[in-house]
């Protein structure tokens, strides 16, 4: 505890005993030390779209030659972790004619609220392609060697978060659904994290994925290790309940029954559709998944955050598309996988974990260094974790 009170310009002697205290992936092991070693540099400066758009020059320079041309670069606006930055690129993908692609440039600031592995995310999409609807991925600079900080660029994908006169709050919560498209979209929704749950991820180019071992608890283990290192190094406030709560989490590590992709964010407001055929059209926010225990998604999916009562009132709809009881019904059909209460309740403890570190830690040390480029929003969100809090001691106390 000698660098509690400077945590903003941390000790290399400091960052190597978390790492040795909470080991995890090789991956978020790296990211996380970079974040700190990288924490007593300078803040996020807002830089212009054709200084930008130099930096992407460079990099496609580096991937497919000089052959090309970037117009109508422009910020695209929401999301409180990453930059974002959409343009047209006019090349020769097949070596012909010239086609025109809408991209997005999706880029850390300087620290992020969640920091997380451009390498990773650019994998997952791709292995994903043709499995589930996901946006085309291209190139990524995971090291940030063309661009200030770490990125990846894909393409467009049709579709909308929620319905054209659909009111929302941030990130598609509270969102009401129509009962016509519920009906459409929600055996979509659960075919598809069937499907991801069962793919076949070896052999698929996930080399920045460690796989956990199937009996043992050490897919858990590396979770908590993730997130209580997270709260270790970004909190400025000594919350008993957060000690108690990974002692808990410790203490009650589930075994794991099957290593699976987990998308660890999948929900309404992270799928677009198309409003004239009521079909998903892309799966986003890839950057949190792992290759680990799939009730982790069932306990996000299911989270009462995400829900929202059905047209009379009186129905709880899981992410506003159908009741909890017969979401799980027809995953468990979909999917041949049985889902465990207990497991699953254990990732609902483990979720309110991992976003009070995030919304406590890591928001408030980010917008006091001034290093994203949402400090407001993140303030914001700080508020939503004592409510958190006290959903998490409330499973706590309910724990089968």
């Amino acid at each position: 505890m000698a660098n509690i009170n400077n945590k903003d310009a941390p000790s290399l002697e400091w960052i190597n005993t978390l790492r040795k205290r909470f080991p995890t992936e090789q991956e978020i092991d790296r990211i996380l030390t970079r974040k700190m070693t990288n924490r007593s540099g300078p803040e996020y400066v807002p830089m212009s779209v054709s200084s930008l758009v130099r930096c992407i020059e460079s990099l496609l320079e580096s991937e497919i030659g000089s052959d090309f041309d970037i117009e109508d670069a422009k910020w695209l606006s929401g999301g409180a972790s990453k930059l974002q930055l959409s343009f047209s690129l006019r090349w020769k993908p097949r070596n012909d004619e010239y086609e025109v692609h809408p991209l997005v440039l999706r880029m850390e600031p300087a620290e992020s609220i969640v920091e997380t592995s451009r390498l990773r995310e650019y994998q997952l999409i791709k292995a994903f392609e043709g499995v589930v609807p996901v946006p085309p991925v291209y190139w990524h600079d995971a090291e940030a060697k063309h661009l200030p900080y770490p990125a990846l660029i894909y393409g467009f994908a049709e579709g909308v978060t929620k319905p054209a006169k659909a009111k929302s709050g941030v990130s598609g919560l509270g969102t009401h659904l129509p009962s016509d498209l519920q009906k459409k979209l929600a055996p979509q929704f659960v075919d598809h994290l069937a499907k991801i749950h069962t793919f076949d991820f070896r052999d698929k180019g996930l080399t920045a994925f460690d796989i956990p071992e199937v009996g043992t608890t050490q897919c858990a283990e590396w979770g908590i290790n993730w997130w209580e290192r997270v709260w270790e190094e970004d909190c400025d406030e000594d919350v008993p309940l957060m000690r108690l709560c990974a002692a808990w989490l410790r203490d009650n590590l589930p075994v794991l029954d099957r290593a699976s992709v987990v998308h660890a964010d999948y929900r309404l407001g992270n799928f677009l559709f198309t409003e004239e055929d009521q079909c998903i059209t892309a799966w986003l926010d890839w950057e949190l998944g792992r290759i680990g225990d799939r009730h982790q998604d069932i306990a996000w999916t299911t989270s009462r955050a995400f829900a929202s009562f059905s047209e009379d009132g009186k129905t709880l709809m899981t992410c506003g598309l159908m009741p909890e009881s017969e979401f799980l019904a027809q995953y468990e059909e979909k999917s041949g996988l049985i889902v465990n209460p207990r497991t699953v309740h254990w990732y609902k403890v483990y979720n309110d974990y991992m976003m009070v570190a995030l919304t406590l830690g890591t928001g408030y040390r980010i917008a006091k260094g001034g290093k994203t480029h949402q400090d407001i929003l993140v303030t914001w969100l700080m508020g939503i974790g004592y409510m958190l809090l006290d959903e998490m001691r409330s499973l706590i106390e309910e724990a089968p």
